[in-house]
């Protein structure tokens, strides 16, 4: 499956930024991470490290079949369901941690800047 960058306003099967994609028309948001933000970043490194995670996750979801975990709730206040992305055991989200472009999520955003 295919994991474009989403653009306009129909939104299927792509990736917002490196933490939040769409998946068959559902907006999902990874729950164990924490990414750099790309819409309102504080700074030029908080943008390039968001554009480079948007870019890795779009590759990992495309890269074969994953599964999507539930966790405590089942959505944020945005409406984003919140589900942990597995593949073969391991999250997704680990692998962003590991490559520098995720922080673990504990309730708060960390700075990227």
């Amino acid at each position: 499956q295919q994991f474009d960058i989403c653009s306009g306003r129909v939104r299927v099967d792509c990736v917002v930024d490196g933490d939040t994609f769409w998946l068959d028309g559902t907006r999902i948001r990874i729950a164990d991470i924490n990414t750099p933000e790309v819409s309102s970043p504080a700074c030029a490194a908080e943008a390039a490290l968001g554009r480079r995670a948007t870019v890795r996750l779009s590759q990992l979801l495309a890269a074969g079949p994953f599964e999507l975990v539930p966790i405590d709730r089942d959505e944020d206040v945005y409406g984003r369901k919140l589900r942990i992305v597995m593949r073969d055991g391991r999250s997704i989200g680990d692998t962003l941690i590991a490559e520098g472009l995720a922080h673990r999520w504990r309730g708060y955003r960390q700075d990227w800047c």
